[in-house]
């Protein structure tokens, strides 16, 4: 015990920071590994052959990671973001905890995913390479630039055939899955009846289409985002199911009871949070200033509002889920009340709801939290980043 004060008291976080943690109930010794914890890449599928140099360029070793297909670590100094393998879009940076939480997803063939908070995109990419020629995955965020940033990542990994991109509240958000359109219209009578229907998409959009959009952007430029109302489709691709089809179809409102048949089949809701788990982002910290940490991470009031957000994302998220269908809920942060205490709400109030054991995480270096079948990584235990991974399914109640 000695020493792990020892450890602490030699980290570089300020005493406001790691009375937070205790607070929580979290270790603050967790952080002594912090400068340690490896870097991790994931590898394209077909960029096997580039192993080698990509190996040369790096000056470093990649080292497959036992448990997580495609996955490597490097040492935690190592930069990739000028590399000529990551620029041509041959690896990505994402730490293993959160490909652990696509996997989780147990994607298959032909799968219709919903990432309802997809910003920056890592594990956008990491769903559509599972899927491949098959399925759709609809990506949402609330930032439009960030969302912008997802789809210049498909398409430097060119990755946005069977892909669709709406900024949105994901606690609204209530589109379908483009297999299925109630009512739709052929594309023929769509055009007899002169309705505009969506072409293949390009980044060069019409005059008429770049002016409403650009009167959206200054409308709400002041807004806050809770009070965005329309979903705004930035990207789709040619197999998105999107092409041919009006914007009143694409659009197109259900029911919740035809949710229960129609949904996703698969959600992934990696909400918003304080990022307290995150290595890479407390890092950052040290060069922002630790008032920018105070502001983002230990005031309480944003807390607060971060919990109530955690629940609506994970109630809609779920909502559009469909029956016998899995959503996966994670966070970067360690703490209870963003975690275990938002699941224990959920499924107080959620009787369709029911906590599924991940079945691959027998073998991945985690422990399961306060929750049985949820289960933690943090840096000590799993030598990756922060995260928290609860799993879940629909029941036809």
């Amino acid at each position: 015990m000695a020493e792990q004060v020892e450890d602490v008291s030699t980290l570089p976080l300020p005493d406001a920071f790691l009375d937070f943690l205790r607070q929580n109930g979290l270790d603050p010794s967790i952080y002594a590994a912090s400068h340690s914890t490896p870097r991790y890449i994931r590898l394209k599928p077909g960029c096997e052959t580039h192993l080698v140099e990509i190996e040369a360029e790096i000056k470093c070793k990649p080292i497959e990671v036992s448990w997580l297909p495609n996955f490597y670590h490097l040492s935690p100094d190592v930069g990739i973001a000028s590399t000529k393998a990551y620029q041509e879009g041959k690896i990505y940076g994402i730490d293993a905890a959160s490909g652990a939480a696509v996997v989780a997803l147990d994607i298959s063939p032909g799968d219709h995913v919903l990432d309802l908070c997809a910003a920056p995109g890592a594990k956008l990419c990491m769903i559509l390479d599972i899927l491949g020629c098959s399925g759709t995955v609809t990506g949402v965020d609330v930032s439009r630039h960030r969302l912008a940033a997802c789809r210049t990542m498909l398409q430097k990994y060119t990755l946005g055939d069977r892909c669709r991109l709406f900024v949105a509240d994901g606690t609204t958000f209530s589109l379908i899955p483009v297999r299925v359109c109630l009512n739709s219209k052929s594309y023929k009578a769509a055009a007899e009846e002169q309705l505009e229907v969506y072409k293949e998409w390009t980044s060069r959009r019409p005059w008429k289409e770049r002016k409403q959009a650009a009167k959206t952007r200054e409308n709400g430029a002041s807004q806050f985002f809770s009070q965005i109302q329309d979903p705004e489709l930035i990207f789709y691709g040619r197999h998105s199911g999107v092409v041919g089809l009006s914007k009143c179809e694409v659009f197109q409102s259900v029911n919740n009871h035809e949710l229960l048949q129609y949904g996703y089949d698969k959600v992934l809701v990696d909400a918003e949070c304080t990022h307290d788990g995150s290595i890479r982002h407390v890092q950052k910290f040290e060069q922002w200033g630790w008032a920018t940490l105070q502001r983002r991470v230990l005031d309480a009031e944003r807390t607060d509002f971060l919990t109530i957000l955690q629940l609506k994302l994970l109630t809609n998220g779920f909502r559009l889920l469909k029956v016998g269908g899995f959503l996966v809920y994670s966070t970067c942060s360690l703490t209870l009340a963003q975690n275990e205490d938002v699941v224990e709400q959920f499924l107080s109030q959620t009787a369709s709801a029911e906590l599924l054991e991940i079945d691959a995480a027998k073998n991945w270096p985690c422990k399961s939290s306060r929750i049985p079948k949820t289960i933690r990584f943090d840096p000590l235990t799993s030598s990756t980043s922060g995260l928290f991974i609860a799993k879940f399914t629909k029941l036809a109640v």
